[in-house]
């Protein structure tokens, strides 16, 4: 027999959490058919919220509210990205003897816990003790905090002000402009007049973009004649 000392069994490791784990709410918790995912970046500027439900982001220029109120940032879905979980992994095709998308992911169920949803958004204001304010917050929100697509009477508070397209404007990225103009027919859907929503959009856009002309007819081109409903 041995006189080397032995120690308890070493414990495995437990396992990592994946970000894309669907989350399972409690009984008696609250929920919200409106949140769709939640906060795993945060900048005063920019989040990215990655959705509970693979494909699950609202469309771009969609008003998001960030947490619960008082405090709750506002900010406007600027983009969406669905890619694999594990960065080291790239999605390989698996479609050539499908019939269809559906069959793919009815053969493959595990694609769905092989990849994420993400939405990059823009902050543009925040609750501050019950009033909007329609310009950057003090802090980011939590990571982890919740994320809500807004109901219309929600967007409708919100928009108002249009001291918010300043902040969309100031953006001189790529696709900025389509976000600007997605924001304004996403909110103009929430109003029953469209057009005068519109009207007043344009101009405030406009003063924002003062002497580049081109880029505000860029924008008025991107808001359809359908829009002014």
């Amino acid at each position: 027999m041995s006189g080397r000392a032995t120690g308890p069994p070493a414990l495995a490791p437990p396992p990592a959490l994946s970000h894309n784990a669907r989350v399972s709410i409690p009984d008696g918790a609250a929920t919200d058919s409106s949140r769709f995912g939640e906060v795993v970046e945060a900048a005063i500027d920019r989040v990215v919220v990655q959705t509970h439900r693979l494909y699950g982001a609202p469309p771009m220029g969609a008003l998001v509210r960030l947490g619960s109120a008082p405090g709750a940032v506002y900010a406007v879905v600027a983009g969406v990205a669905t890619a694999s979980l594990d960065p080291t992994r790239r999605v390989i095709a698996r479609g050539a003897e499908a019939a269809s998308e559906e069959e793919i992911y009815r053969e493959h169920p595990q694609i769905e816990r092989l990849l994420r949803t993400d939405a990059t958004l823009l902050t543009v204001g925040f609750d501050d003790g019950g009033a909007l304010r329609h310009y950057l917050p003090p802090l980011p929100p939590r990571i982890h905090a919740f994320a809500y697509l807004c109901a219309p009477e929600e967007v409708r508070r919100f928009a108002a002000s249009l001291d918010f397209v300043g902040l969309l404007a100031a953006r001189r990225e790529p696709a900025s402009d389509d976000v600007l103009a997605a924001a304004l027919r996403q909110a103009a859907a929430c109003f029953d007049d469209r057009r005068a929503f519109l009207t007043r959009a344009s101009r405030a856009a406009a003063a924002h973009a003062s002497g580049d002309a081109a880029r505000v007819a860029a924008i008025v081109r991107r808001i359809p004649t359908e829009a002014l409903g």
